[in-house]
């Protein structure tokens, strides 16, 4: 079956770089692909190309006749609409239902009759997303789809897109969206493009297994290039005509060498911290804060200790960055107490990124004037940080508002780990991250020796990082779960629930009972697994120990060597495999009791 969508040998350049070099690109009917690559490694561009939106400077673009296709761009246009509604719907082939775009623009949050041009960037962009699945066209080109979502839209989201037609090209640095949706991967690595016929959940094996080749490849080139070059240089007669082809190679070798721009680098993320914190590092009993008539948090209690890594989820505008705010005594509650533990440094990373000057250049951003700064006692020169996080020194003197978002990101993370701190805070630190930044960043925070406060809509990460989750329950109700995300839905059997429309009045602060009131304390639990295993293991215990007693008694008979001696034999090496076997249950089942007993009495 011929490709609906086909690229073939594109190229471009910006600014006499190239950007792509022979990339290509072919989408079938009902196809799910993935395209990945690091921050600037031509993503978006190729995107725009298969969307028509931008002409390559070479190479071939095919889409077949009568073939709709649909993109979602990273900023999309919704001037000249009188309403979100109209917006959508113009983009509506004929015959389909209007009405599914009120459906979506419904499940995205939005209001039909709304202004296009009161819509903030987030809105803006999920109004474009409904415009995008509204016709359910033969392809949809999807860049970063689930920016701006939150938890409970994204899980929507990937239901929706798993059930329609269309065939999908989809970017993002969401791991378990890609890994949900795929079923074939696009890499883009040094303008060039390399497919494998597998999901993300693939992907990233085979890469490092590529780049070790390739490593191995370039290793080769240089030692012939070496070679030929000491030929040369020992004066052998070159200028004669046979030995005319071996000197046009060599020539040919260097320049291929030089058009090679080699590995990209990696971001060096190494944490400034402070002395220790005390061993308690917030302790909430019974706190509530409500604005207006609208509950935000209601008789929440939680105990953080030193080293522990809580992520903060929910729907957009249920209150997790008010909650945040709360425990760090940002914001003060209106009922219950907070007490803050002894010695504790904090450090906060903010989503909107308002600490950031447009004006300043890159390294004043980082360096807040001057040319050096202090990493965890060692004296920094500025160039070198910057380098640490994939900046060129050309870059030092680049005004913050030129750059993408995803350097603005790695701008306010190498603020945030330059200064000391024993509590890092931070409100959706993944937003624009690569694949691979979003790794190095959660290896950092897993050998960080301080306590982390977390919000993020990253399912994948907020798995790999946090010990506990804090979800919303609605209704200003906040519940801790231990483990990660996934971890939390095993517990709560469900997903997270969507923000309510109707509000809950605020409770009356004058002569309140914050007690009487309150939700239920919310406690620490086992994940998931662990409950599952404190439930079974006195079962497989018993079942051991009935097992060593046949097998003592089998043993117990003097007569059984001489008769028969590979029973005996056999016998006396499950008795020991059995006796391990009941020493190591048991002492699993004594770890998870202890376990159990001590969060429920935190």
């Amino acid at each position: 079956m011929p490709p609906l969508l086909l690229l073939r040998d594109i190229h471009l350049t910006f600014g006499g770089t190239p950007l792509l070099e022979g990339a290509e690109m072919s989408v079938s009917e009902g196809e799910r692909l993935c395209l990945v690559g690091r921050n600037g490694s031509g993503k978006s561009t190729l995107m725009k190309i298969a969307s028509g939106e931008i002409e390559a400077d070479d190479g071939e673009r095919f889409l077949q006749p009568g073939a709709t296709l649909r993109y979602l761009s990273q900023e999309p246009d919704l001037t000249g609409f009188d309403t979100v509604v109209d917006y959508v719907r113009d983009g509506l082939e004929a015959g389909d239902d209007p009405k599914r775009a009120n459906v979506l623009l419904d499940m995205l949050g939005l209001t039909d009759a709304g202004d296009p041009a009161t819509l903030s960037g987030g809105e803006a962009r999920r109004a474009a997303l409904a415009r995008a699945l509204a016709p359910q066209p033969d392809i949809l080109l999807l860049d970063e789809p689930t920016n701006h979502l939150d938890l409970p839209v994204i899980e929507w989201l990937e239901e929706e897109l798993s059930s329609i037609r269309s065939a999908l090209v989809l970017i993002s640095h969401d791991r378990r969206f890609l890994e949900n949706l795929s079923q074939a991967t696009l890499w883009i690595n040094q303008g060039r493009t390399h497919r494998i016929y597998r999901g993300f959940t693939h992907f990233e094996a085979w890469r490092e297994k590529f780049l070790e080749t390739e490593a191995i490849e370039r290793h080769k080139l240089d030692r012939k290039i070496a070679a030929e070059t000491d030929w040369l240089h020992k004066g052998v007669t070159a200028r004669r005509k046979r030995n005319m082809g071996r000197l046009r190679a060599l020539i040919n070798l260097r320049a291929k060498r030089r058009t090679d721009r080699g590995p990209t680098g990696v971001v060096n993320m190494v944490a400034s911290e402070a002395e220790i914190s005390g061993k308690r590092v917030c302790q909430a009993k019974e706190i509530s804060k409500s604005y207006g008539e609208r509950s935000i948090v209601d008789g929440f209690s939680i105990l953080i200790a030193r080293g522990d890594r809580v992520g903060i989820v929910g729907p957009n505008g249920v209150g997790k960055t008010t909650l945040l705010k709360l425990l760090t005594g940002e914001v003060k509650p209106d009922l219950g107490h907070i007490r803050l533990g002894k010695n504790l440094e904090i450090e906060n990373l903010d989503q909107q990124r308002k600490t950031l000057d447009p004006a300043d250049t890159l390294a004043r951003a980082l360096t807040g004037g001057g040319d050096k700064l202090t990493i965890n006692g060692e004296t920094r020169h500025v160039i070198g940080y910057m380098k640490d996080f994939l900046f060129t020194p050309n870059q030092a003197r680049t005004p913050v508002t030129v750059l993408s978002g995803g350097e603005r990101g790695r701008i306010m993370l190498a603020r945030a780990f330059a200064k000391p701190s024993n509590l890092l805070v931070l409100d959706e630190p993944t937003n624009d991250l690569d694949l691979e930044t979003l790794d190095l960043l959660q290896e950092l925070l897993a050998e960080y020796a301080g306590t982390v406060l977390l919000v993020s809509h990253d399912r994948d990460f907020l798995d790999r990082v946090v010990t506990s989750v804090v979800a919303s329950e609605g209704d200003g109700r906040w519940i801790e779960y231990s483990g990660g995300y996934s971890d939390m839905l095993a517990q709560r059997g469900s997903d997270l629930i969507p923000e309510k429309q109707d509000t809950k009045p605020a409770r009356k602060k004058k002569n309140a009972d914050p007690r009487g009131q309150s939700a239920p304390k919310s406690k620490k639990r086992l994940t998931f697994k662990d409950q599952h295993a404190l439930d079974t293991l006195p079962g497989r215990i018993e079942e051991l120990q009935a097992e060593i007693e046949i097998l003592r008694k089998t043993l117990a008979d003097p007569d059984l060597f001489s008769k028969n001696p590979q029973k005996f034999d056999a016998s006396a090496k499950e008795l020991q495999k059995a006796e391990t076997d009941l020493a190591a249950e048991e002492e699993r089942w004594l770890e998870l009791e202890l376990k159990r007993e001590a969060l429920e009495s935190s």
